[in-house]
């Protein structure tokens, strides 16, 4: 056996009085909250029904604006209520347009 053998035999392992460091690496999973503002742009723009088109748009940057700042539960309610409204702003605006359309074809029909 030689000497350096011998010595780490007898004396041990060598010991490092600090604890051993670790290093933990948070990654934070990009959870996709939807906005909806080019659906609200959308509704603001061309069926601005009742003006929930444009209260939808004011949610969805609200909603954008939380995302950015980190509250996701905060871009989750506005982004929820922007999509309600969106939901309300389409139907509506359907609504609207199939009379918009028929009323004037029965009129034209009767003059005719």
């Amino acid at each position: 056996m030689l000497k350096e053998e011998h010595e780490v035999a007898v004396l041990g392992a060598p010991h490092n009085p600090a604890p051993p460091m670790s290093t933990v690496i948070h990654i934070r999973s990009e959870t996709s909250v939807p906005d909806h503002v080019v659906w609200s742009l959308f509704n603001t723009l061309f069926m601005n029904t009742c003006c929930l088109g444009f209260i939808a748009f004011a949610y969805s940057v609200k909603s954008r604006d939380r995302k950015m700042v980190g509250d996701l539960t905060g871009a989750q309610a506005y982004a929820s209520t922007a999509k309600c409204l969106n939901i309300w702003a389409l139907i509506l605006g359907i609504l609207m347009t199939i009379p918009l359309i028929v009323i004037p074809v029965l009129i034209y029909q009767a003059h005719r």
